[in-house]
């Protein structure tokens, strides 16, 4: 099974929870035991899968990102000006895979997934969910 998950961003650089989304629709696969994978498209986004409890995580994430990949200085910039968004991008990686446990993703208490926005803003991104079950 495979469903789109598609979202709007509002900030240049931003994580976002699809956790709730993504957990939808491996509620309603009625899937008992298998994976979901969650893929980003677009060469400027990433999967992360990160605590939700503080929101200082996520903004660490950001900054982190920031002093490790400044934006402006790499030959792509050349172009669109977005070199930066393309490496944290390739680092952090377009996806990632849970397991689904008893019908529920294996999240951990402080687990959840987000889609990282490193060129945005952007009208609509998109986040493929592809569930497979293990056979009975």
């Amino acid at each position: 099974m495979q469903e789109t998950i598609s979202i709007k961003t509002n900030s240049q650089r931003a994580l976002y929870d699809i956790t709730r989304q993504v957990e939808k629709i491996v509620g309603h696969c009625g899937t008992e035991s298998g994976i979901v994978n969650v893929y980003a498209q677009g060469a400027t986004a990433a999967i992360m899968i990160q605590e939700n409890w503080d929101d200082s995580v996520q903004t660490d994430v950001i900054n982190l990102l920031a002093k490790l990949i400044p934006n402006g200085v790499w030959l792509h910039d050349a172009q669109d000006g977005n070199g930066d968004a393309h490496l944290k991008a390739g680092i952090i990686g377009p996806g990632e895979t849970i397991p689904i446990i008893n019908g529920k993703m294996g999240l951990s208490t402080w687990q959840n997934i987000f889609f990282c926005e490193f060129d945005g803003p952007r009208e609509n991104r998109n986040i493929v969910v592809t569930i497979s079950s293990t056979p009975e």
